[in-house]
């Protein structure tokens, strides 16, 4: 795990500044070459490409003081997840921010203010590892005499480095498809970062994983929450099982090559569901592949973790029975998730909805009893004590954990890929639903394995995970009328909307302040 006194560190040098708009280059000492002069040093500031995952950083906190983003609320995983989960069947929101609702309404513009936020956090975070690659290059390195063990010690980090910006990049190419682009080459002075197109972005996110593969920590051997061989082959399997989404192309056999690595790496489930979100959940790294790590009293903000703990509680639900101190009423989910399930807790013990109060029937996003509460992330710990702080909690958060890769197998395999089998793949899947059920009882025959249903079992094990949106693209069923949920496209039994809505704008501010940026149709 990243030492906390290095993440205190982090937080320290984060929450330096709340005023200033975020700037593609970090002015906060990142780049200052004085910082680079010992191996603990390098270390050090790694810890800080890493905690800008789970802390809002400076400059504005990452996105902060952009069309009136609160610093605080702007970190990338809230942004994120409302990115991939409200214009989805998983998730309403009861707030009236500016730009909240056209999230559920399909109705967003590229002067959202949450879209926006995204775009630019994930591009503070790519120049945070763009800087660490250039501080810790092979000359660098050679001209502070930093040579052998502690040399190839930077050289880890650096490949870290390297998988923390292809994943921030592989963010980039799903949500809006072509974004600007800049590595770790310094841009001449008076030039703009010039756009890679999808496939273009794909090729280079493909091979800059295969490139920092061989040269990481083996599966399951770096500190928890770093990158390790298994991130980079979890990675590519994702990106694999969306390659015809990103490049027109079917990448189903690569899929299964790279989830099988993961799968062999020794992982295993853990035994209840209920537990993968916990304020001690660092306990169930046999099933977590990578996470984002959040501490109460060392990552204090209301984004990650923080927000999908206390965003979901209200009505007659006790923010002090999910161990935090108060109850924000936001989230809520719709009937089209909850139905989903065979009932509420029983026999699927995955469905994790509190009810109490709370009407299935949504007749408005703004009105906190219409929709199920998801209850999935609890601060407490699996022995039932409060986690470290009651605001900001200590839950991490999974990028990837061992049944995204058996259900990507799965998949795969139906989408017509090599190398695998559908006797292999119907075990993984009960692998999974063993878990959800206590026993065999919902374990799936031959006849069950389809497409559909494996699509419907993603979203019982992955809901509010930040999955939803993508995999309804990949079915092609997020924007046309095949499958409607409540309130899709701003309707109360939902609609159809265009198709451009599978990919999100670039910013206005951007395409104004970049001339070379060409903005994604219909925008």
């Amino acid at each position: 795990m990243i030492n906390r006194l290095l993440l205190f560190g982090v937080v320290a040098m984060g929450l330096s500044s709340c005023t200033k708009k975020l700037d593609l280059v970090p002015t906060h000492g990142t780049n200052s070459t004085n910082l680079f002069t010992s191996t603990s040093a390098y270390k050090q500031v790694l810890a800080k490409v890493y905690g800008s995952f789970a802390t809002t950083g400076s400059n504005g906190a990452g996105s902060g003081d952009i069309q009136g983003i609160d610093a605080g609320t702007s970190d990338f995983l809230r942004l994120y997840w409302k990115a991939e989960e409200l214009p989805t069947d998983e998730a309403v929101i009861q707030w009236g921010d500016i730009g909240i609702q056209d999230f559920h309404n399909m109705a967003w513009t590229p002067n959202n203010p949450f879209i926006t936020g995204l775009y630019y956090r994930s591009l503070y975070q790519i120049t945070l590892a763009n800087d660490f690659i250039r501080q810790s290059s092979d000359a660098n390195l050679a001209s502070k005499n930093i040579t052998g063990q502690s040399a190839d010690s930077v050289k880890l980090f650096r490949n870290e480095a390297r998988f923390l910006r292809a994943y921030q990049y592989a963010i980039m190419m799903d949500i809006f498809a072509k974004p600007p682009f800049v590595d770790e080459t310094p841009v001449a002075q008076g030039t703009y970062p010039k756009q890679k197109s999808r496939a273009e972005l794909f090729t280079w996110i493909e091979g800059e994983l295969k490139a920092i593969e061989p040269n990481l920590a083996a599966a399951r051997t770096n500190e928890y929450g770093r990158a390790d061989k298994a991130a980079v082959w979890s990675l590519l399997a994702r990106i694999y099982l969306n390659a015809k989404v990103y490049t027109g192309i079917d990448r189903s056999t690569d899929a299964i090559t790279y989830s099988s690595k993961v799968i062999g790496a020794g992982y295993s489930l853990i035994n209840q569901y209920s537990q993968l979100m916990l304020a001690d959940n660092n306990l169930n790294a046999s099933e977590f592949i990578f996470t984002i790590n959040y501490d109460g009293n060392y990552t204090q903000n209301y984004g990650g973790t923080t927000f999908l703990t206390h965003a979901p509680i209200g009505g007659t639900a006790k923010a002090s029975d999910y161990g935090v101190d108060n109850a924000w009423s936001g989230l809520r989910t719709t009937k089209a998730l909850v139905n989903k399930f065979p009932g509420v807790g029983a026999p699927d013990l995955r469905a994790q909805f509190y009810t109490n109060g709370q009407n299935l029937e949504i007749g408005s996003q703004t009105v906190f009893t219409d929709g199920y509460m998801i209850v999935k992330y609890i601060n407490k710990t699996r022995a039932g004590a409060n986690g470290s702080n009651q605001t900001f909690v200590d839950i991490d958060f999974p990028v990837f954990r061992l049944p995204e890769m058996y259900l990507i197998y799965a998949e795969a395999v139906l989408r017509g890929g090599a190398g695998g089998d559908n006797v292999t793949a119907l075990n993984y899947v009960n692998i999974v639903r063993t878990r959800a059920y206590g026993n065999a009882s919902g374990n799936w025959a031959a006849a069950d394995l389809t497409l559909n249903n494996l699509l419907d079992e993603r979203a019982r094990e992955f809901y509010w995970e930040g999955f939803r949106r993508t995999d309804l693209i990949r079915y092609g069923l997020f924007t046309n009328a095949t499958y409607l949920w409540p309130f899709k496209g701003g309707i109360s039994g939902g609609t159809g909307v265009d198709d451009f809505r599978n990919i999100y704008p670039l910013p206005s501010a951007d395409i104004t302040a970049n001339p070379s940026l060409q903005q994604n149709p219909g925008y």
